[in-house]
């Protein structure tokens, strides 16, 4: 008996760090696109996309990113993968079918910001997993940044 509620504590504590570590990506991935979206407006547009496309600038930080697409959900500039830019994404579909590019995108046209969840393969797990990403519209584009759900 004592084991099977040790067993219970350590379960749900290890699921109490894994929703902080969520919260904590999620948090800081909000505060990298709100960051991003201030560049754009400080610096403008040609001078952001370059250094978000930059890996190793300032809008990158351990896993996350910052990418951009724009209304047609063409992709601008992109964080980790250079050979993303200038490509159309609309029609990109996840795992399941979900074309989570023009969701996205929607999700920024009508409410401004927010975020939008699909399954994607993990670079360090190798692994489709849950990833959500938060977006911002600014002007004429879709600024984002992801986090995998641990």
């Amino acid at each position: 008996m004592r084991f099977l509620k040790y067993s219970a504590a350590v379960f749900v504590a290890a699921m109490t760090i894994s929703a902080q570590s969520v919260a904590d990506d999620a948090a800081d991935a909000t505060a990298m696109v709100k960051k991003a979206v201030s560049y754009i407006k400080e610096q403008g547009k040609e001078k952001a996309l370059a250094e978000f496309s930059n890996p190793a600038g300032m809008f990158k930080k351990g896993e996350l990113y910052i990418f951009v697409t724009d209304l047609q959900g063409k992709m601008v500039a992109h964080g980790t993968n250079p050979k993303l830019v200038g490509k159309d994404l609309i029609d990109l579909k996840d795992s399941d079918g979900k074309l989570f590019v023009k969701e996205y995108i929607e999700v920024a046209k009508t409410k401004g910001n927010g975020w939008s969840d699909y399954k994607w393969v993990n670079p360090n797990t190798k692994a489709i997993e849950l990833k959500s990403t938060y977006v911002e519209k600014v002007d004429d584009l879709v600024v984002g940044c992801g986090i995998y759900k641990k």
